[in-house]
C-alpha cells in the first residue's frame, strides 16, 4: 500500500514537469524570427510647376513642385527625405498671410527657404538652413507661401526680394 501511494505521489508530481518538458522541447524547435520595421523612403511627387520672375518679368528659375496644402503636409514638409533634385521644390500654401517660422527638424537636406506674400512676391529668405537644426527661421514679414529649394540655389539663380513667383497645379 505504501509503494502504491508513493508511486501515485510520484506521478502526480512528475506529470506537470513532464508536460513542461514537452512544451520546452517543442518551443525550442520553432525558429524565432526577428521582425524589423523598414521605413519606405519618401519620394518626390510632382503636383505642379513654379516659375520665379524678375522685376521685368524675365524668368530666373523654374521648379517642379510638390504642394503642402493641409496641416499634416505643412508640418511634415521635406522631413525624412534623403535627397532632392535641383529642379524640385516644395511649396507650402497657407490660408492666411502671417509671419512664418520654419525649422529643420528631421530634415536631412540643406535648404534655402523663401517666404512669399499674398501678392506672390518674395519678402525674405532663410538661406542655407542646416539639416536637423531646430532653430526657428522667421520670415520677418507676413507670408502666405513658403518655398523650399536646395541650399545655394537662391544665390545661384540670383533670387531677390520682390521677385515674382507664379505657380500652377498639374
Amino acid at each position: 500500500m505504501f509503494a502504491y501511494k508513493l508511486s501515485n505521489l510520484y506521478y502526480s508530481f512528475m506529470k506537470p514537469l513532464y508536460f513542461l518538458a514537452l512544451m520546452l522541447f517543442f518551443s525550442c524547435g520553432q525558429q524565432v524570427t526577428k521582425k524589423t520595421n523598414r521605413t519606405k523612403e519618401i519620394t518626390f511627387t510632382k503636383q505642379g510647376s513654379l516659375q520665379i520672375l524678375d522685376s521685368l518679368n524675365q524668368p530666373k528659375a523654374r521648379f517642379d513642385i510638390e504642394l503642402a496644402t493641409d496641416e499634416y503636409a505643412r508640418q511634415t514638409g521635406l522631413m525624412y527625405r534623403k535627397s532632392m533634385k535641383d529642379s524640385q521644390a516644395m511649396l507650402f500654401i497657407f490660408e492666411d498671410e502671417a509671419p512664418r517660422y520654419f525649422y529643420m527638424k528631421n530634415t536631412y537636406i540643406p535648404l534655402d527657404i523663401i517666404y512669399i506674400n499674398g501678392q506672390n512676391k518674395i519678402v525674405s529668405f532663410a538661406k542655407d538652413a542646416k539639416p536637423l537644426d531646430e532653430t526657428a527661421l522667421p520670415s520677418h514679414k507676413a507670408a502666405k507661401y513658403v518655398l523650399e529649394i536646395k541650399s545655394g540655389l537662391a544665390d545661384q539663380y540670383h533670387l531677390a526680394v520682390n521677385d515674382k513667383v507664379l505657380w500652377q497645379r498639374n
